[in-house]
C-alpha cells in the first residue's frame, strides 16, 4: 500500500518502491473508483520515483511548486495512507536538506509511516513541493521527501513501458523454473528472490528446477540468505511436482531436515533438527545435499549437519522452497554428480595464516605482559587495551590484504579476457564492476544477458533485428540514459546498469552492441568526444549511428557533429568517427571511474 497524486497530463506520481517491479498495480481514487494503469510512463530507481498513466484523462491534478525556494522552518502538509488509514493529513515543517543513500532529499519534521510513501508534500498554497519517500529509522516524527523539481527530468525524458511488458520484468524463465504454491518468485541477475505467503499450510511454496537430475549419487547446492532468521527457506529434492518432497533448510536459527508427504501438517515429518556451528545468522549460507542410494547427507557451509539413512522417496525434481512469510534470496543453485567445495582448503588457510603473521603491526605487546598473562596473574587494563589495539591493527591489515588480493585477481582475469582475439566485452565490463563488489555474481549476469537475447523477437534481416532489439530494450524494459546522477559510479558498472536499466552512453552502448552481435548484427563502438555511440554496418547499404543513451535514436553525420560541438565546442573530425577497439572501450570506462574517484577524493 502506498500513495500517489495526479499531475497535469493525467499522470500519477508515486515512489518506485511502492509499485515494485513486475507486479500488477491497482489505483483507487478518493471517490472509491478503481483505474487501470496502461503504462509506466517513467521510472527511476536512483530517485525512487515513478510516473503512471491511467486510461482516464479527467482526474484533477495538483499544481507543482518549486522545491528550490523552500526555506528551513517553512510549513508543509503531507497527505497519505499511513498504515492503511486512508487520506490522512499531517502538518509539519521543512527541517533541512540531507543526502540520504546518495540522494539529496528534503528533511521534514513529520511522522511518516508505511503507506505514506509516494504521497504529496504541500506548501500552504496547496502546491506540491516534495514526494514523501521514507521515514527516519533513528528519530521519530522525522521523514524525507524527494524534491518535486526532480520530477522535471523524468517528464523531459520519459522511458515508457506498457503494463503488459512491465509485469514480465524479473519473471523467472519458465524453461528453467516452475513455481508452485503461490508466493512471488522473481530473478534479478543471478539471484532469485521470494516473498509473500503461499496459500497452503505453512505458507509453503516451491520453485523447481527444470535441469536434468543425475542418477544417484548426486549433489545439489545453493547459497541462501534470510531477511529474518524467524523465516525458513532452502533446498528441496525428490519432489513429485506437488506436495511430496524432502527439504533441507534453516528455520528459526536451526537446520531442519523434513520429509513432506502431503499438504497438511500431519503428513510433514521433521526427521532431524538441530543448531549447527557452521550456520551464520544474517549472512549468506551455502546449503549442500548429497543424495545416495538409501542415504542422505546435508551440509551448511561445509559443516556436515545430517547423515541419515532415508529412502521413502527415491526420485524426483530438485529446487528451492520457502515457508511462512519468509523473504529470502538465493544464488548459485547447482546440480551435479559431485559439487566442488567453495570453502578454502587447509593448505590455503595455512598460507593465509602465514601471510597474516607476517603482516607489519604498528606496535608489539612487551614480553613481560605476556608472561604475566601466561602465569595466570591478573592482566592490567592497559595491557588488555594494548592487546585490543594490536588485534585491531592486524584486522585492518588483513582487510587491506583481502582488498589487494581481490583487486589483483580481478585485474588478472580482466587481462586474460582482453587477450582473446574477440574479447567477451560483457565479461570484461562485469569484471570492472567487480572491482568495487567482490560478491558480484558474474556468471549470473552473463546468463541474464543470454536470456535477454532469447527474448528479443526474431527478425529476418539486420535492420529488423535492431528494430526488435530497440523494442525490447527501450520500450519493453525501459533502458534509458542516466538523468539525475550522471556521474555516479553505478552508471559505469554494467551489473548495476542491467539492474537499474540506466547508465552512461558507453555502458548502455556496450550492452546494446553485445546483444546486437549475439543476434548476428554487425556493429561497432564510436567514441565521440564526451558521448559514446554505436555504428551499425549492414552487409548492404550505408552505415548508421545509433545513440543508445537517447533510446536508440538514429543519427547522421550532422547529428554527430552537433554532439561534438555540444561537448567540446569544436568541429567534429574524421578521427572522432573512428571505431574504438575493445581495449580502448575498457580503458575509457576505467577513465570514467577514475574521474569519479578523483571528484570523490576516493
Amino acid at each position: 500500500l502506498g500513495t500517489g497524486f495526479v499531475i497535469s497530463g493525467g499522470l500519477i506520481v508515486t515512489n518506485q518502491h511502492v509499485i515494485g517491479e513486475g507486479r500488477a498495480i491497482s489505483i483507487e481514487t478518493a471517490d472509491g473508483t478503481r483505474h487501470d494503469v496502461t503504462e509506466i510512463f517513467a521510472f527511476d530507481r536512483k530517485t525512487d520515483l515513478a510516473l503512471l498513466r491511467v486510461k482516464t484523462n479527467d482526474l484533477p491534478p495538483l499544481p507543482l511548486g518549486d522545491s528550490s525556494s523552500l526555506r528551513d522552518g517553512q510549513a508543509v502538509v503531507a497527505i497519505g495512507n499511513p498504515k492503511g488509514l486512508k487520506y490522512s493529513t499531517v502538518a509539519g515543517v521543512v527541517s533541512g536538506r540531507r543526502e540520504v543513500e546518495g540522494r539529496n532529499m528534503l528533511q521534514v519534521a513529520i511522522p511518516v509511516e508505511q503507506g505514506n510513501s509516494g504521497g504529496p508534500l504541500l506548501d500552504k498554497r496547496g502546491r506540491v513541493v516534495g514526494i514523501i519517500t521514507m521515514k527516519s529509522l533513528v528519530t521519530e516524527n522525522l521523514g524525507f521527501a524527494m524534491p518535486v523539481n526532480t520530477l522535471q527530468t523524468l517528464l523531459a525524458k520519459p522511458n515508457p513501458v506498457l503494463m503488459k511488458a512491465w509485469q514480465t520484468i524479473g519473471v523467472l524463465d519458465p524453461d528453467e523454473w516452475t513455481t508452485l504454491g503461490g508466493a512471488t518468485w522473481r530473478q534479478r541477475a543471478g539471484r532469485i528472490l521470494v516473498e509473500g505467503v503461499g496459500p497452503g499450510f505453512g505458507g509453503r511454496s516451491l520453485c523447481l528446477s527444470s535441469r536434468d537430475v543425475p542418477a544417484l549419487p548426486y549433489e545439489i547446492g545453493v547459497l541462501v540468505k534470510l531477511e529474518d532468521e524467524r523465516g525458513a527457506a532452502g533446498l528441496v529434492f525428490h519432489s513429485d511436482g506437488g506436495d511430496k518432497h524432502y527439504g533441507f533448510y534453516p528455520s528459526g536459527g536451526k537446520m531442519r531436515f523434513v520429509r513432506f508427504a502431503g499438504a497438511d501438517v500431519f503428513s510433514w515429518n521433521v526427521l532431524e533438527e538441530k543448531a549447527s556451528p557452521g550456520y551464520r545468522e544474517g549472512d549468506w549460507n551455502e546449503l549442500r545435499v548429497r543424495v545416495e542410494k538409501g542415504r542422505i547427507r546435508c551440509w551448511v557451509n561445509d559443516t556436515e549437519v545430517f547423515n541419515r539413512e532415508e529412502e521413502a522417496f527415491t526420485s524426483g525434481a530438485v529446487g528451492l522452497a520457502k515457508f511462512r512469510d519468509t523473504v529470502a534470496e538465493f544464488k548459485r543453485f547447482r546440480v551435479a554428480k559431485k559439487l566442488t567445495s567453495t570453502a578454502p582448503s587447509q593448505a590455503l588457510m595455512a598460507k593465509i595464516n602465514k601471510a597474516a603473521d607476517e603482516l607489519p603491526l604498528l606496535g608489539q605487546i612487551p614480553s613481560t605482559i605476556v608472561e604475566k598473562i601466561s602465569d595466570g596473574k591478573p592482566p592490567t587494563l592497559s595491557a588488555l587495551r594494548e592487546q585490543a589495539r594490536v588485534l585491531e591493527q592486524r584486522a585492518t591489515q588483513l582487510r587491506k590484504l583481502a582488498t589487494a588480493l581481490h583487486l589483483r585477481e580481478t585485474l588478472d582475469e580482466l587481462s586474460r579476457v582482453m587477450k582473446a582475439k574477440d574479447p567477451d566485452m560483457i565479461h570484461a565490463a562485469l569484471l570492472i564492476a567487480r572491482i568495487d563488489n567482490d560478491e558480484l555474481d558474474i556468471q549470473g549476469y552473463r546468463d541474464e544477458v543470454n536470456r535477454m537475447v532469447r527474448r528479443v523477437k526474431p527478425a529476418a534481416d539486420e535492420r529488423g533485428k535492431l528494430a526488435s532489439l530497440d523494442q525490447y530494450l527501450f520500450r519493453e524494459k525501459g533502458f534509458h540514459g542516466s538523468r539525475s546522477d550522471y556521474y555516479n559510479r553505478s552508471n559505469s558498472y554494467l551489473s548495476e546498469v542491467i539492474d537499474d536499466r540506466e547508465g552512461l552512453p558507453i555502458t548502455l552502448s556496450l550492452l546494446y552492441m553485445e546483444l546486437a552481435k549475439r543476434l548476428g548484427v554487425r556493429v561497432e563502438g564510436v567514441g565521440l568526444p564526451g558521448h559514446f555511440v554505436v555504428r551499425h554496418m549492414p552487409v548492404k547499404g550505408t552505415s548508421t549511428l545509433i545513440d543508445v543513451f537517447e533510446g536508440g535514436s538514429r543519427m547522421n553525420r550532422i547529428d554527430a557533429a552537433r554532439k561534438v560541438r555540444e561537448f567540446t565546442g569544436r568541429e567534429m573530425t574524421d578521427e572522432d568517427l573512428e571505431p574504438m577497439t575493445p581495449k580502448q572501450i575498457v580503458v575509457r570506462i576505467l577513465h570514467n571511474l577514475l574521474s569519479v574517484a578523483r571528484s570523490e577524493r576516493d
